[in-house]
């Protein structure tokens, strides 16, 4: 009868082929999981952005002075927190978000996530801010903060 089953040996070998597969399954998981909640961000704010431009009607009218006067006030970000939201037109040029270069990335106003970490800085290319799901140049990029 000898042979018919498995020695503990293999049952180690097999259990751990298991458990790395399983780790590089969870991992990948975990990248396209992440990479759905950028989409839905992207998504979310291009959404948002239509809808200042219906309410800003004719291109130079007044913006919303926040996302309550689109609707969207109550709007979470796919990491359940709230977008954010700052009209150029009308706050202090300071507290627009800037690039690299220390020049700001909308002339109009801000739309931005705070990403994955929650955290936001002024300069997005500051480590902290590379997760953000930002709109720059106006509307003619949205995307992470990082490929900004």
């Amino acid at each position: 009868m000898a042979g018919e089953g498995f020695t503990l040996l293999e049952l180690i070998i097999a259990v751990a082929v298991v458990a790395i597969l399983a780790t590089i399954a969870q991992a990948q998981l975990s990248r396209y999981m992440e990479g759905a909640r950028v989409a839905v961000a992207v998504a979310d704010i291009a959404a948002m952005e239509l809808e200042i431009q219906r309410f800003q009607g004719l291109p130079g009218g007044p913006l919303p002075a926040s996302l309550a006067d689109i609707g969207r006030a109550g709007l979470l970000d796919p990491w359940k927190r709230p977008y954010h939201y700052t009209n150029l037109t009308t706050t202090n040029k300071g507290k627009a978000r800037k690039d690299r270069r220390l020049n700001p990335i909308n002339s109009d106003y801000d739309l931005f996530s705070a990403g994955k970490n929650g955290v936001f800085k002024p300069q997005v290319s500051q480590k902290d801010s590379l997760d953000d799901v930002i709109r720059a140049r106006d509307g003619a990029y949205i995307g992470l903060a990082e490929d900004f």
